[in-house]
């Protein structure tokens, strides 16, 4: 069984007792989490799409933890003209794991 969510304006295919990653949230670790904006439900071949959301449906979830992704670096150059820049960035993350999927 798999649903096909949108978090935070991501779409994300999830599965039960699975770990993600998405954006920072703004909850503490531990806590519960609900996610009301179900598109699609498949349950053993037997699919289920939204009109653009399926009514009653929604994903569970618990926040393990939050930290911050890998270090994008981002660099700019411009030939013979002696221009460069450099530039980092982290993106803040959390890590969930799906509870269960209520059709």
């Amino acid at each position: 069984m798999y649903a096909i969510v949108n978090i935070q304006g991501s779409q994300m295919k999830v599965q039960k007792d699975q770990k993600l990653y998405v954006n920072r949230m703004d909850a503490k670790e531990g806590d519960k989490v609900k996610f009301e904006e179900v598109l699609i439900i498949d349950n053993d071949g037997k699919i289920s799409v939204g009109l653009p959301t399926i009514s009653n449906a929604s994903v569970s979830a618990t926040i393990l933890k939050h930290l911050k992704d890998d270090k994008v670096t981002v660099f700019k150059k411009k030939r013979r003209k002696g221009y460069q820049k450099s530039n980092g960035h982290r993106q803040y993350l959390t890590q969930i794991q799906i509870e269960s999927i209520k059709l």
